[in-house]
């Protein structure tokens, strides 16, 4: 196979747009992989250590790369239309008669001129340049969301002070959701308005609980993101606090949701007593603290992002705030002998570490990359042993690959694998709609599922795909066409990952406890 590059001098796009024209042309007919990307010294890293690239190129930060492999003419073909997707002209004008004729702004300045009354820049640049327009933004008096990664530690912590002192929020970096005003920014939902507000430091946790308040008939004022690390003992916390402070003088927010991994004990002891003194009702999910540890007053602690969804309504409607518990009716799976593992397969890594924290309680050891307990790390997430859950959006897996959000194929590859795998019993799957994901997951997944219970099938066995949809019905995909699609493939659907998580636990098959030998004072006895 060939591997070639086309590289487009001085032009910039964003990371999502790059990652589904990518998915686009990964389609092709003769194309093995095909990745559109900066070319930042970082990419480039990733391109090498996915083997697309092979020594030096001619590219910069300020360049635009477009690596292939494949069949020599299709690769020419995918690069030629790669090429020309990126430099046609925008569709249409303000009228939509024909292409756009304003030129438009060259600085933050000159757009800040140009729309005074704007408050919010979104920055989605290469993380070494983020930092340094997040600073001009600031600097301007806007509110900043940094949607890039690759930002180093010591920026980050350098913008939140500058933003805290300006009395401004900074989201991010690594940010990659938000709603703000009814506005979703990066990969969110389309969810109608309402009196919740939630802040975040999990895009796809966000993605979760404002899903649910919108399906379980409320609404979201705004959904702040705070970026991975913010709650981490260097950054203290900084976006958190200030996204809790503006819900708490938000006049429109009657409940606040706060969602993370377990913060840093000093950063979490900061958050929950601003929260006590939010002067509303505050649902906390921090995923894997100790509910006892979040007391306070006014203070709701949320085992689930599903428990989290529906104490914020609960709250709203005044009324008590108790955890789902809820299964759906557990389908009838004849498994073979040997056939004992749940193979968990995330896009989204909140997801994943949801599922490993609420499985671990159950089976016990879980294997996985996004593990709740150092002992669990796998060594090899490439190879499921065991109980596995794998997110396939982490780093070694997207080297030089769209994020599987928004290019199905490699998750299409892991399910083939597991379904061969005899051990395998249950598979775990995300399905993420909305702005920035996959077009139409249902289409790119279907063809695999139904391949998945054919494999186990041609091998005696039966097989267990269970999942969830994280999307609303108002989601450009459009929620009841993907689960239609997705049921009819063979996939048994939840309404949230922890009501998914309940079932596969009751779902997989037990190893049968030997007999004990009844006693004399038990004999005879019913139990």
């Amino acid at each position: 196979m060939a591997v070639s590059t086309r590289i487009v001098h001085n032009l910039y796009r964003d990371s999502v747009s790059l990652m589904q024209l990518s998915d686009t042309l990964a389609k092709r007919a003769g194309i093995a992989e095909i990745s559109a990307v900066m070319a930042t010294p970082a990419n480039l890293d990733l391109l090498r250590e996915a083997k697309l690239l092979d020594g030096t190129v001619s590219a910069g930060p300020n360049d635009l790369l477009i690596v292939a492999r494949g069949e020599t003419a299709a690769v020419s073909a995918a690069l030629d239309e790669a090429e020309a997707s990126l430099m046609r002209a925008p569709a249409t004008g303000g009228d939509g008669t024909g292409p756009a004729e304003k030129k438009l702004p060259h600085s933050l300045a000159a757009a800040v001129a140009e729309r005074p009354s704007a408050n919010l820049v979104l920055i989605s640049t290469p993380g070494e340049y983020a930092a340094a327009e997040a600073r001009k933004a600031l600097n301007l008096g806007l509110n900043v969301m940094v949607f890039s990664d690759n930002v180093g530690l010591a920026s980050e912590i350098a913008l939140k002070r500058l933003a805290d002192e300006r009395g401004l929020l900074v989201m991010g970096p690594d940010c990659g959701t938000a709603i703000i005003s009814g506005v979703p920014l990066g990969f969110a939902n389309v969810v109608r308005r309402g009196a919740i507000g939630v802040v975040g430091a999990s895009g796809t946790g966000t993605q979760q609980v404002t899903c649910l308040v919108d399906r379980l008939g409320a609404g979201i004022s705004h959904a702040i993101g705070t970026g991975g690390r913010d709650l981490h003992h260097h950054i203290g916390g900084a976006s958190m606090l200030r996204g809790l402070a503006l819900l708490a003088a938000d006049q429109e927010t009657k409940v606040i949701v706060l969602v993370s991994k377990p913060p840093a004990p000093e950063v979490m002891e900061k958050v929950l007593a601003a929260a006590a003194k939010a002067g509303k009702p505050v649902v906390v999910n921090f995923l894997g603290a100790d509910p006892a540890a979040i007391k306070g007053r006014n203070l709701y602690a949320a085992a689930t992002l599903e428990d989290a969804a529906h104490a914020a309504v609960s709250l709203l409607k005044g009324r008590k705030s108790r955890p789902v518990t809820r299964i759906p009716a557990v389908p009838r799976v004849a498994f073979k002998k040997g056939q004992r593992y749940v193979r968990g397969l995330y896009s989204g890594g909140t997801f994943g570490y949801e599922a490993s924290l609420l499985l671990g309680a159950k089976l016990g050891a879980i294997r996985s990359n996004v593990a709740v307990r150092e002992s669990d790390e796998h060594d090899d997430p490439w190879t499921s042993r065991g109980h596995t859950i794998v997110d396939l959006g982490d780093d070694v897996f997207t080297r030089g690959r769209p994020h599987p959000m928004i290019d199905h194929r490699l998750r299409n590859e892991r399910l083939a694998k597991e379904a061969a795998d005899p051990e395998t019993a249950v598979i775990l799957l995300d399905v993420v709609l909305g702005h920035g994901a996959h077009a139409d997951p249902a289409a790119a997944m279907t063809p695999a599922i139904r391949e998945a219970h054919e494999t186990a099938r041609r091998a005696g066995r039966r097989l267990a795909i269970v999942g969830f949809v994280c999307g609303t019905p108002g989601d450009p995909q459009g929620l009841k066409r993907q689960e239609d699609a997705l049921r009819k493939a063979g996939m048994t659907l939840c309404a949230s990952n922890a009501e998914a998580v309940r079932l596969v636990a009751r779902l997989l098959p037990r190893d049968k406890a030997p007999a004990r030998k009844k006693s004399k004072a038990t004999k005879g006895r019913r139990r």
